[in-house]
């Protein structure tokens, strides 16, 4: 771990002392210096493999969030999920909202109007796919991870942001995959990065309930997935 990066609470206290003196610009940068020291450093434990990039993350992520739509049934779309009062459509909906702004933010444009009912337009699930796809090749552009990318939390780096949209986007798909009854089989290595980068990432201030809610404890024999999804703050039967 980068010796001169503080601790998460440190760090996000510090984040918060800068902004209280009107310094947001400084407090976006060293946000992201926490966030992508981090991110570049934490998957290198993983004995035996050699540490995936976003991209790759990515090339696994999207066919696996690609299976759990397809099994989609119309009756499934009101079923309650994991991910706080969404029902699947609203998961579905919120990803839609999010995907087609990280786009945008990675190309450097304006994103395009979501219609604030989405959740319950009757293609939705084949609107959350392309919002997805497209997102999956914003990130993929050549030189996308190299950017400072205009992430709604501030300026950051752009391979520290897309880890934090791989691991939005795998946490989701566990809470609609879990809803609906389907297996949901991410790599050993995939959800062991995701969770590196996701624990020296989410500082208690993050906590809010909104963006993640308090860690939950993972019963006995809790799969790594399973492990993951408690420590944001999702309940694991």
């Amino acid at each position: 771990m980068n010796e001169d990066l503080p601790a998460a609470a440190d760090w996000a206290d510090e984040v918060q002392r800068l902004l209280l003196h009107g310094r947001d610009r400084e407090a976006a940068e060293f946000a992201a210096r926490h966030l992508q020291g981090d991110s570049v450093t934490t998957t290198a434990y993983i004995e035996g493999d050699q540490p995936m990039g976003p991209v790759e993350q990515l090339e696994e992520l999207g066919p696996l969030l690609g299976q759990v739509a397809s099994q989609l049934t119309p009756a499934d779309l009101d079923a309650p999920t994991p991910c706080s009062d969404f029902a699947v459509r609203g998961v579905l909906g919120h990803m839609i909202g999010g995907a087609t702004q990280f786009a945008a933010a990675f190309r450097g444009t304006t994103p395009a109007e979501v219609p604030a009912d989405v959740a319950d337009k009757p293609d939705v699930v084949d609107r959350a796919g392309a919002a997805l796809g497209d997102l999956i090749a914003a990130i993929s552009a050549p030189g996308a991870l190299d950017k400072t990318v205009a992430a709604p939390f501030g300026d950051m780096p752009g391979e520290a942001f897309a880890r934090f949209v791989v691991l939005d986007g795998l946490v989701h798909g566990w809470d609609i995959a879990t809803s609906t009854g389907q297996v949901y089989d991410p790599s050993d290595q995939l959800v062991a990065e995701v969770e590196a980068f996701a624990r020296q990432t989410i500082a208690d201030e993050m906590r809010d309930g909104d963006t993640f809610a308090a860690e939950m404890t993972a019963p006995a024999g809790a799969s790594p997935m399973e492990r993951l999804a408690a420590f944001t703050g999702r309940t694991v039967a």
